[in-house]
């Protein structure tokens, strides 16, 4: 009996080992505790950053402020996520820490997506997920979006982090 026990659950804990967050790696972006001021916002962007506030608005929620910073260290995860083909929240501790350290976050969230061809699709897929959902309805007072196309693979990426201040 133990035997075959063993047998079931090596495995698993071998497949939750080897999917585990790593520190192999992480964001440059999070690593700089620099301000950053200047992003250039590509028109995906700013029609993504647009229709979250326009959709906040028509729940009666106040729109969130654009910032750079947190776009560019939304950039870096991107980055990151393309580097090492994953999809996902890894080092999120590591970006957060970063706003509250540059910026004076109190709070902060994050929702990604990948290869989504549309801001509005991003956005769509979004609000049929109740955590992502939850982030862009939550208490933020600001936000910064990154939408990223992958050089070999063409596929976008985005990370769109939400902060209170």
């Amino acid at each position: 009996m133990k035997a075959k026990l063993l047998r079931l659950f090596v495995p698993i804990a071998l497949v939750f080992t080897l999917i585990s967050c790593s520190k192999k790696a992480s964001d440059d972006a999070v690593v700089d505790k620099t301000l950053i001021t200047k992003y250039d916002y590509s028109a995906d962007e700013t029609k993504l950053g647009q229709i979250i506030n326009d959709y906040r608005v028509s729940i009666g929620l106040q729109p969130l402020k654009m910032i750079n910073h947190i776009s560019y260290i939304s950039e870096g995860h991107n980055e990151y996520m393309i580097d090492n083909n994953v999809v996902n929240h890894d080092f999120f501790d590591q970006r957060a820490e970063n706003l509250i350290e540059v910026l004076g976050a109190t709070k902060v969230g994050e929702n990604i997506a990948f290869n989504f061809s549309t801001p509005e699709a991003a956005l769509y897929a979004w609000l049929n997920s109740p955590g992502h959902k939850a982030n862009i309805e939550g208490d933020y007072t600001d936000f910064g979006i990154s939408i990223t196309i992958s050089p070999t693979t063409g596929k976008k990426y985005y990370t769109n982090m939400f902060m209170k201040n």
